[in-house]
């Protein structure tokens, strides 16, 4: 078998821009050009998923990069089917780099006779050859424990901490974290240490679900600047709800920071409409053009992270070293400059 002399990249269609982006900045790495691995992933008449790599990738060092986002069900299974497809090529390694993982939200049995999707997701992808993982803020922690494979979950609050310094530089000292909820205390809590602000909590309770009934903030933000945090954005009807309360007790502005815009729906034209002043969400699920059209939606790009995560995986060096956003600074340079 050869010995494994580059990282090579496989991407389907979820997010290729995202993979492309990644390619590149791993060529500004390498010194050298790191491309795609040339492959058609596409569908026969009646949608069923056809794979097909033009490449030798025998003793490769294999990364996959697809979210599985919407539609979940068609990016999951393109994911699987270029698992199998490299791991009956004699591939060498495979990791499956998912900026967004689909079905995360159902990580435990919420009432009786329910699934818990995310475990039967971590199976079907150890069954198809996948040998470790690379995510972004999963949405429960604990589905990395649903895996008997290595999982790097990476961060997005020192992508936002470089931002959130870049772009309040001289009103630090105004800047308040909010929680859209307690579940989420753990992850803005994460953020307010890192650019060193005050946090604060919007509990909210529910009448039935997917209805917010109630609405209450604990902690002083009046004449704050408010920052919510959280790891996804749906429909945006809770988000925005939060943002209108903030202000009704006396907040200067509100501003979100969420690393996955699902923004299905409705949720383009309510944020476009919303007293927030900036919705500030990752590239990992691929945009719309309504998306990148909504004035007050500002999109942060993930590839310089997934770039030096998958140099650090291939070559055997700390992924964790990313979870210091003095660490991404460097990284991140020409995008934030002092």
């Amino acid at each position: 078998m050869p010995s494994v002399q580059e990282p090579k990249l496989i991407s389907g269609n979820a997010n290729r821009p995202l993979a492309e982006a990644v390619a590149s900045r791993m060529s500004v790495h390498r010194g050298m050009d790191v491309g795609l691995c040339d492959a058609r992933v596409e569908r026969f008449n009646d949608g069923e998923i056809f794979v097909e790599v033009f490449e030798n990738v025998r003793g490769e060092d294999m990364f996959i990069i697809q979210p599985t986002s919407n539609p979940a069900n068609d990016n999951l299974m393109e994911l699987l089917i270029i698992s199998d497809a490299l791991r009956r090529s004699s591939a060498d390694r495979i990791t499956a780099v998912i900026p967004y993982f689909g079905y995360a939200r159902q990580d435990r049995r919420s009432k009786a006779r329910t699934p818990i999707t995310a475990k039967l997701v971590a199976n079907m992808l150890v069954e198809a050859g996948v040998e470790r993982i690379l995510t972004l803020d999963l949405h429960a922690t604990q589905i990395q424990g649903f895996f008997d494979i290595p999982v790097d979950n990476l961060y997005a609050s020192p992508v936002f901490a470089l931002d959130v310094m870049h772009h309040f530089k001289g009103q630090m000292e105004d800047v308040m974290v909010v929680s859209p909820d307690v579940g989420g205390v753990a992850r803005a809590r994460d953020l307010a240490q890192r650019i060193n602000a005050p946090l604060s909590i919007v509990d909210k309770r529910r009448g039935k679900p997917g209805e917010v009934a109630e609405m209450t903030v604990i902690g002083d933000v009046k004449d704050r600047t408010c920052l919510i945090v959280d790891d996804i954005v749906d429909t945006a009807g809770t988000l925005c709800k939060a943002a209108e309360v903030l202000m009704d007790h006396g907040a200067k502005e509100v501003h979100a920071y969420i690393t996955h815009g699902v923004l299905s729906g409705p949720a383009v034209d309510r944020i476009g409409k919303s007293v927030m002043k900036n919705l500030v969400i990752t590239d990992t699920i691929q945009p719309t053009g309504a998306i990148k059209g909504c004035k007050n939606i500002r999109i942060v790009g993930t590839a310089p992270v997934f770039a030096q995560a998958i140099l650090n995986t291939w070559n055997g060096t700390s992924v964790s070293s990313l979870f210091n956003h003095k660490t991404l600074k460097p990284i991140y340079e020409g995008t934030y400059r002092d």
